[in-house]
């Protein structure tokens, strides 16, 4: 299936794009387009290329002994990178157009001034309507997961969220989180660690299963200011016409 970057929104410093699930952030020596190299080619041409994630994972695959990923044009426009998601996870991001406004988004999100709100559905009804999660969170670069755990453990960051639930349907529960942290997996890790994975994540323990390269996990919402201006901004990303998202279509 054929599709075209999304833009929310753009300004002379910044532009928000709506990440498509299936794609990495970042330039990947194995990957024949990434998040960056559309923004790129966007912000370069002022094309927006229909794309296939099918043929990019096929390609990339196939030949990966002898795979070359597009070299980057010389004439490239700027694309800072202020932030990643995960290749499953779908939804907003901001992307700086100038370097000084890199440094700007990247001094807000590291004093924690940008404010990510997402949407997931799990497999198991939370045990509460609202609440928050407090783990300690351990990298496990071996298996490329993040392991939780109750107590505080040799190696472990703090990670907390809160959450909300706010529809359930036959198929799944729609919870909207807010992080307080900002750690590898967390989100999924945590909800897998209680016993309500996110649909589709099968490292984190769920049985269902979604589209390929795709979990029901969404960046919803993001807030920051303008690098420019410093007038606050606030981008919304439309959820993905899927299955499981289409059970609470009504009140998103």
């Amino acid at each position: 299936m054929f599709q075209k970057l999304k833009v929310i929104e753009e300004s002379p410093s910044f532009i928000v794009i709506n990440k498509r699930a299936g794609l990495i952030t970042e330039r990947n020596p194995f990957e024949i387009i990434t998040v960056e190299s559309l923004v790129e080619e966007y912000l370069t041409t002022g094309k927006r290329t229909p794309y296939s994630l099918e043929r990019n994972q096929v390609v990339a695959s196939k030949n990966r002994k002898n795979f070359k990923a597009p070299t980057k044009p010389k004439n490239a426009a700027f694309v800072g990178v202020v932030h990643r998601l995960d290749r499953v996870t779908s939804g907003t991001m901001v992307f700086a157009k100038k370097k000084n406004s890199l440094k700007k988004l990247n001094d807000q999100l590291s004093s924690r001034k940008i404010k990510k709100t997402y949407l997931a559905i799990l497999e198991n009804e939370p045990p509460n309507k609202a609440g928050t999660l407090r783990h300690y969170l351990v990298k496990n670069q071996k298996a490329k997961r993040a392991d939780i755990f109750k107590e505080n453990k040799k190696g472990s960051v703090q990670c907390t969220l809160s959450y909300e639930l706010l529809k359930s349907s036959a198929n799944g529960h729609l919870v909207k989180i807010e992080l307080q942290t900002g750690r590898f997996h967390q989100i999924r890790a945590q909800f897998g660690f209680i016993g309500c994975p996110i649909i589709g994540d099968e490292k984190y323990g769920a049985t269902k299963k979604h589209l390929p390269l795709a979990i029901c996990l969404h960046a919803w919402q993001l807030q920051f200011r303008d690098p420019i201006s410093n007038e606050e901004v606030l981008c919304e990303a439309e959820v993905p016409r899927t299955r499981y998202w289409q059970d609470f279509s009504h009140i998103l």
